[in-house]
């Protein structure tokens, strides 16, 4: 049992109140929030006036680009894609997946992100390591017109789903661009005979928008509506490019806009309308996208940037309040996910926890600390890291990980699919 003590707590539960509770955790999940010196603690955690809040939850990734970081920078997001990224992971093995995934759970580690919503390939090979590194993974089916079938999407979605407690699998697709329609609706087949969400990234360019306009005569999010893939939910990665009615349909369906300023903004992608979505009451949530296009996995810079860019595109700088961001970075991801039982801190959820270290001179004086975070913290703040229960990152160092051996690993990973 460990005891959090002498600290602030954020519980954000019901709000954005900051109490100076202890919480207790045992074994897995939150155990106990308030004052109890009856119970006896395995370790006890000093928070000297440090931040306990719920970790961040990354609700769109592609773990194992961390091979192309900084390999095919400024260029257009179609070029990057077809000439550069695509050919490179055409030669990618699931061992490959394994070890570029381990490097890019350090990463997260260090941002206080305990879990991410990963779209990408080799599936077995991506639960393997994260189970072996202790993260939080929920996987989403990539499938397209060169990868994967049907088959595998449903075999898939009943294998990962009784896998471990930390690995879980949505249904799910690349895009409308990338996906023929015959294949799209044997994928909303799918979703009906389990009643499941499906997630794909949607409306990302103005292009992509364009095309299926001209293939489909009416936008992605119409095309999949019409097609039934928001029947019960699901997400949008990206929605820049929203229409009202689109927006309609998103606040109709309870599908979420997970939103990628970092990304967005990096390939020139456009600013999505966050906003206005947070004004019709649409389900939001924040995720890095790959370390291919961004190129960090921070969500310290997510964060930012949407509050930035918000209110450059609004031309308002009281737009997009801070605190309704870092709800979308941790309440709104974890719910996004699927991952319901850790999105706050309350007695029975799961303890997936940080500590934010307010010694450090971006965090004083102490004002407002919720929007503090946003405004100006970054990932020099994140003191521990904990999930399901467990430290794996603790002032500065990976508990129990081989942190050479997985730089080594990746850097063998990307020499070779360069050649």
């Amino acid at each position: 049992m460990i005891r959090f003590y002498n600290g602030r707590v954020l519980t954000l539960k019901d709000g954005f109140d900051i109490t100076e509770d202890e919480v207790w955790v045992d074994g897995s999940k939150i155990c106990f929030i308030g004052k109890n010196d009856s119970l006896k603690a395995d370790r006890e955690i000093d928070l000297n006036g440090n931040l306990l809040m719920p970790s961040f939850k990354n609700a769109h990734t592609h773990s194992a680009m961390t091979f192309a970081r900084s390999f095919a920078d400024d260029l257009p997001l179609q070029p990057w894609l077809y000439d550069m990224i695509f050919p490179m992971e055409a030669k990618m093995t699931g061992d490959d997946i394994y070890k570029l995934s381990r490097l890019a759970f350090l990463e997260y580690l260090t941002s206080g992100i305990t879990a991410c919503f990963d779209m990408y390939y080799f599936p077995e090979d991506m639960a393997r390591a994260s189970v072996d590194a202790g993260f939080r993974t929920v996987m989403c089916c990539a499938i397209n017109n060169f990868k994967e079938s049907i088959q595998l999407l449903e075999d898939y979605y009943n294998r990962y789903n009784n896998y471990n407690e930390l690995v879980s699998y949505k249904l799910g697709f690349h895009a409308e661009y990338t996906t023929s329609f015959e294949r799209m609706k044997e994928i909303a087949g799918v979703a009906e005979k389990y009643e499941a969400p499906v997630f794909m990234h949607s409306s990302e360019t103005e292009s992509e928008v364009a095309g299926c306009i001209e293939r489909y005569g009416k936008t992605p999010t119409a095309l999949f509506e019409e097609l039934g893939f928001f029947n019960y939910g699901g997400a949008g990665y990206h929605s820049v490019w929203m229409t009202d009615d689109d927006l309609e349909i998103y606040k109709k369906r309870g599908v979420w806009a997970v939103i990628n300023a970092g990304s967005n903004a990096k390939l020139a992608s456009g600013i999505a309308p966050v906003c206005k979505m947070m004004n019709k009451g649409i389900n939001l949530a924040i995720g890095t996208d790959g370390p291919s296009s961004n190129n960090a996995l921070d969500m310290f810079r997510e964060m930012f940037l949407i509050a930035a860019t918000q209110k450059i595109k609004e031309k308002d700088a009281s737009a997009c309040n801070a605190n309704e961001i870092l709800k979308m970075a941790t309440v709104g991801g974890a719910r996004c996910m699927g991952l319901d039982d850790c999105d706050c801190i309350d007695v029975g959820k799961k303890a997936d926890l940080i500590v934010l270290d307010l010694h450090r001179p971006n965090m004083q004086p102490i004002n407002n600390i919720t929007k503090n975070i946003v405004y100006s913290g970054s990932k020099e703040n994140v003191k521990l890291t904990m999930i399901n229960g467990k430290i794996l990152y603790e002032n500065g160092e990976f508990i129990g990980t081989d942190v050479e051996k997985i730089y080594a690993d990746a850097q063998e990973v990307t020499e070779r699919l360069k050649k």
